[in-house]
């Protein structure tokens, strides 16, 4: 039978047909899940991806950093940590943890970026603040960082009488051994006054060497003090029961020590002093120095009595040096000896007379004509470009016994009188021996001498009335140095500031002329200068800025003889040295 549509259907045609539909619904629905699994997949993997971007970025602005005890390497909590320009500030946490999270800021073309460099520091009491402290330290973002803070040391003590009754009121001094150009002197560090039970107390004190002692003072007690009577006092005493200063005992401190510095005051009379003064200024004053006979130090005083126009005061029993010069431009000087002996004291007048002026001759023997050297100077209030001849040197001299900061002597050059000036005058000079320091800004200085004195390895002495000149020679045939460190570690930080692997030092031995030098290496450890001083030299290389060698003191320096080598820079020469590095005292 037809259908009036069409051929009659197949009779299995029917199920067949539901199985195909089925088989295509199958397929769709598989189709469909994939693309729907497909497209979850790759918004969950885009949404993992920003998840994950985020969080680098997130951190890649973040500082870390731990707060550590420089000696014990102990972590230190609740201590302070700030930025240079205290723009970002935090306490550590009890583990001495602590972060920062920079702000971005708009580049150039107006993009995000994050500060490329903080300077932080940390302080805390009871650890040293600053430099010395060794808490500065650069941190770029995404980085982890240390501090390590110098624990203070102490210095603590009680001043008694013998009978171990404490003395209230006494002053006490504190001196530091310190570097100052290559010496080493002794600097006033602090002075404190004793409470009511006699203790004192110096803090914040850097590892180094110390000496302490007590200023005079009067015993106004009023139970022991005879209106009219016989004067009593207590002389300095010098940790630990010494009369003078060199022959004190060194306190040598290391980081977070506390030393205990006991001092027993000795009650002795006092007797009045007078030393008239022949020709002092009638307006003007005089500073006064007192010192031990031939132990030259801080400690006694005496003042000057401008209207009597004598030097007065009162004294122990001893053998005194009494020195005064004037305050003033072109001053004076004087000296006197004097001695106590049970009684009042009258000087021999002390007669001042003119700081003494020397001329300087200078002669250059230059090879090369070129100078590219320029400066101005003001001086009488007016400002001139500089004569030629100041650019190519200056002068200073460095009295030879002196061995405390306030230096006596002067030794300062004139200053020109304009641009064509090229005169030379050492000025204010007391009498004394020092030692002359040249230093060339072209060249070098090839000799020094005053009459038949080689001032390059004599001391200059001046006497009353000098008048010999001192004569200079400069050079330019300098000498080159060139080489590299053995072993030089790759120093380039994670913020991308350079720092020098090594630094070298060519020290003149005490024989040899020459000039100090500091020469930084490069960042694969090498170095070069091309403008070495002709001498002999210890050239010793640091893995650390030394910035207190005491390479003027043989003595100091002989702990590293055994390092670097011992070279002659001939003029002219070029000299090429492998060095390896020497751990330093920073």
């Amino acid at each position: 039978m037809r259908s009036a549509d069409g051929p009659a259907p197949h009779p299995q045609s029917q199920p067949a047909r539901a199985y195909a539909t089925r088989q295509r619904l199958r397929i769709a629905l598989a189709i469909l899940l994939a693309c729907k699994y497909g497209c979850g997949q790759r918004a969950l993997a885009q949404n993992l991806s920003s998840v994950q971007n985020l969080d680098a970025e997130s951190q890649s602005n973040v500082i870390h950093g731990t707060v550590v005890n420089a000696v014990t390497h102990e972590p230190i909590g609740r201590a302070l940590v700030h930025s240079a320009d205290n723009q970002y500030a935090m306490f550590t946490d009890g583990e001495g943890h602590f972060e920062f999270t920079l702000p971005k800021a708009a580049d150039e073309k107006g993009l995000g970026r994050f500060t490329s460099l903080v300077q932080l520091m940390a302080r805390k009491p009871g650890f040293l603040d600053g430099q010395n402290g060794g808490s500065a330290v650069k941190a770029s973002p995404g980085s982890e960082i240390t501090i390590s803070l110098i624990p203070e040391a102490l210095i603590k003590g009680r001043v008694s009488l013998p009978a171990s009754d404490p003395v209230r009121g006494i002053n006490v001094q504190l001196f530091f051994r310190q570097v100052q150009d290559g010496s080493l002197r002794w600097m006033l560090k602090n002075s404190v006054v004793t409470n009511s039970n006699g203790d004192f107390r110096f803090v914040e004190l850097d590892p180094g060497t110390y000496k302490v002692f007590t200023g005079e003072s009067l015993d106004n007690d009023p139970e022991t003090t005879i209106p009219g009577g016989q004067l009593y006092g207590f002389p300095p005493v010098y940790y630990p029961g010494a009369s003078n200063f060199a022959a004190a005992s060194p306190i040598q401190l290391t980081a977070g020590q506390t030393f205990q510095a006991d001092i027993s005051l000795v009650r002795q009379p006092y007797y009045p002093v007078r030393i008239p003064v022949i020709n002092a200024e009638q307006n003007g004053g005089l500073n006064i120095t007192v010192s031990l006979h031939e132990q030259r130090g801080p400690g006694y005083s005496l003042g000057y009595n401008r209207a009597r126009g004598a030097i007065e005061g009162s004294l122990p029993n001893g053998k005194y040096l009494v020195e005064a010069s004037s305050f003033r431009q072109n001053s004076m000087n004087g000296s006197v000896n004097l001695a106590v002996a049970g009684t009042p004291a009258e000087g021999p007048n002390m007669v001042l007379a003119r700081n003494n002026s020397i001329r300087v001759n200078v002669k250059e023997e230059f090879a090369s004509t070129d100078s590219t050297a320029h400066g101005t100077i003001m001086t009488g209030g007016r400002s001139f470009a500089m004569p030629k001849l100041r650019l190519d040197l200056d002068l200073r001299v460095d009295p030879v016994e002196e061995d405390f900061e306030q230096r006596r002597g002067g030794g300062q050059l004139r200053p020109p009188a304009g641009p064509n000036d090229d005169s030379m005058v050492l000025e204010e000079l007391v009498p004394g021996r020092y030692w002359l320091r040249p230093y060339a800004n072209r060249g070098y200085v090839a000799s020094a001498t005053m009459g038949g004195t080689d001032l390059l390895r004599e001391p200059l002495v001046v006497v009353p009335g000098a008048n010999t000149p001192i004569d200079i020679t400069l050079r330019d045939d300098t000498a080159e140095l060139e080489g590299a460190l053995l072993g030089a570690p790759s120093t380039q930080p994670a913020s991308g500031r350079w720092s020098p692997p090594g630094f070298i030092y060519c020290i003149p031995l005490p024989e040899s002329p020459g000039r100090f030098l500091e020469i930084s290496a490069f960042p694969d450890g090498s170095f070069n200068y091309q403008t070495v001083t002709p001498g002999v030299y210890h050239v010793i290389a640091f893995s650390s800025e030394q910035r207190d060698l005491p390479y003027r003191d043989a003595e100091a320096m002989k702990v590293y003889e055994a390092k670097g080598q011992v070279v002659h820079f001939a003029a002219g020469q070029k000299v090429t040295l492998q060095l390896q590095m020497t751990q330093g005292s920073e």
